[in-house]
């Protein structure tokens, strides 16, 4: 019996693993074990995932939470450390570990599988911001520097990977699994009342989501996108799912008081992934600088909106339906009126982005374990 180490930890990751563990059903010879290291712990941002997306309850719960990016980094590096050195004491010893996305659990639980030699494969490898300002690109380097075993969901990444001398026979593109969950949920979530709960049309509101430092840090910044939503509200309402460190600089600023007395605007906390998908898949646009949201828009053909100066998931933005924004609140301005008026890009759908990246990606793994 071949045992996977399968990590997860925040909320992303969640989306990306309940398929491979489904998929994990048809190999009888693998075991897969589920390790939540608790990046992600409150209700809202980790347990409500696992429910909707039908994930087994963890075999092993390691219940970190939250801290400076040393600090998360570092305590879920030795929980995982003395978790595989307990294992293999007991005979349990992993074949392999499985990581996904590029969260600090993902960083942290790959050094501790590679100082102890357990073979690592990465899920959603080679993909690059090329901007070392953003933890997640630390993420993803260290990460890939140390795997074994390379899944790419698009091609830029496995391009990267090969000019960064990784050998071509352990890279594989092998598709998008965020899209394998979206698909499998979207009957079920568009079957949903949330629509109806926001007082929102189908195809004629905005979906907005903001969270990272270079737009909420800023009071200039976010003042000023504040300004342009409220503006384009008038004529598309908007849903705003509201990250609780959002709301912080938000209050802060005194922004929010702004926000919640708008009746074309309706704030909420972070909502469940049927609920959001519900919305995000019959928005009329997105606004965001979520990293998987610019994929779920791709595969979905939604205008997506990103505030971001650059992406590590170039195909959402050269054949999606991506535009890169930045905190530009001119440009947020202008592209919202061309979504407005029907002008905004069409874009398409990549390669292998078709639901079945999980079986691809458990076919490879337990190949290679």
């Amino acid at each position: 019996m071949k045992r996977l180490a399968c990590i997860v930890g925040a909320r992303p990751n969640f989306m990306k693993i309940a398929p491979i563990l489904r998929a994990f059903r048809n190999y009888e010879d693998v075991q897969p074990v589920l390790i939540h290291t608790g990046q992600h712990y409150d209700q809202a941002l980790s347990d409500i995932f696992f429910q909707e997306l039908q994930i087994p309850h963890p075999d092993i719960s390691l219940a970190i939470g939250s801290g400076s990016h040393a600090q998360q980094t570092a305590n879920i590096l030795v929980a995982i450390e003395r978790l595989l050195i307990e294992k293999l004491d007991a005979g349990l010893g992993f074949d392999r570990m499985v990581v996904v996305g590029d969260v600090n659990s993902t960083l942290a639980a790959t050094l501790a599988a590679a100082k102890l030699r357990v073979p690592v494969a990465h899920v959603e490898a080679g993909l690059r911001s090329f901007d070392r300002a953003m933890p997640e690109e630390i993420n993803r380097l260290v990460t890939d520097a140390l795997s074994d075993l390379w899944l790419c969901s698009e091609p830029t990444g496995v391009q990267h990977l090969i000019a960064e001398g990784k050998p071509k026979s352990s890279i594989h593109l092998v598709g998008n699994v965020m899209i394998d969950t979206l698909l499998s949920q979207l009957d079920v979530a568009r079957s949903r009342d949330t629509l109806k709960h926001y007082d929102v049309i189908p195809g004629n509101y905005n979906v907005v989501t903001l969270h990272r430092p270079s737009n909420v840090d800023s009071k200039l910044a976010l003042s000023e996108l504040t300004d342009v939503l409220i503006r384009s509200a008038r004529t598309l309402p908007i849903v705003f799912p509201v990250h609780p460190r959002t709301r912080l600089k938000l209050n802060e600023f005194e922004l929010l008081s702004k926000l919640e007395s708008d009746r074309n605007i309706r704030l909420t906390n972070p909502l469940g992934y049927h609920d959001f998908l519900c919305l995000t898949s019959q928005a009329k646009v997105i606004v965001t600088d979520s990293g998987g949201l610019q994929e779920e828009s791709t595969a979905l053909g939604i205008p997506c909106l990103t505030m971001r100066e650059n992406t590590e998931r170039p195909i959402t933005v050269e054949m999606g339906t991506s535009t890169l924004i930045g905190n530009d609140a001119e440009m947020l301005d202008y592209y919202l009126q061309q979504v407005i008026c029907d002008k905004y890009k069409q874009g398409k759908c990549p390669e292998f982005w078709d639901g079945k990246a999980a079986l691809r990606i458990v076919h490879l793994v337990a190949e290679c374990t």
